[in-house]
């Protein structure tokens, strides 16, 4: 059992709130938290979206990209201007 004198009390309850981090700035570390988050989310959108697809310069190049998978047996593709490089893509889901 610790010490019952007052100045021992007082440095455990300082240790105590020293551990818990602070509460002080509670309402900031989770702004930082949920912003983080957010970055990660937005990071694996572009990489989903845009960097695992081919990229096509024009819209002609991308046209000539389906035609050339028509002829081999894909069909249903269309392209789509990319909004994080700005390039062509080629995507099988319909028109929204």
């Amino acid at each position: 059992m610790g010490s019952r004198k007052r100045s021992a009390q007082q440095r455990r309850i300082a240790e105590f709130k020293a551990g818990l981090g602070g509460l002080d700035n509670l309402y900031g570390r989770e702004r930082r938290r949920n912003d983080g988050a957010d970055e990660r989310r937005e990071a694996a959108r572009r990489a989903r979206g845009c960097e695992r697809k081919n990229r096509y310069a024009t819209r002609a190049d991308a046209e000539e990209a389906i035609a050339l998978c028509a002829e081999h047996g894909t069909t249903g593709l269309r392209c789509y201007r990319c909004t994080y490089c700005h390039g062509w893509h080629l995507t099988s889901h319909p028109q929204e």
